[in-house]
């Protein structure tokens, strides 16, 4: 249970949350467009989960 919750700590996971908020409040106020927020979104979101996925390769195969 905390080996999970000290994962959700991680600096990548606050990055994204935290990019999330903002770009979700800009976008919220009319500061920037729709399209925009879903552009940088697609790409925080890449990236933490593509960061998260080699992560647990690179767990998977040290394990065999």
């Amino acid at each position: 249970m905390l080996k999970n919750i000290a994962k959700l700590i991680d600096v990548k996971s606050i990055v994204t949350l935290i990019l999330t908020a903002v770009f979700a409040v800009l976008s919220l106020k009319g500061q920037i467009s729709a399209e925009q927020f879903q552009t940088v979104f697609t790409v925080v979101i890449s990236f933490y989960f593509g960061t998260q996925y080699q992560k647990n390769k690179e767990e998977n195969s040290d394990e065999k």
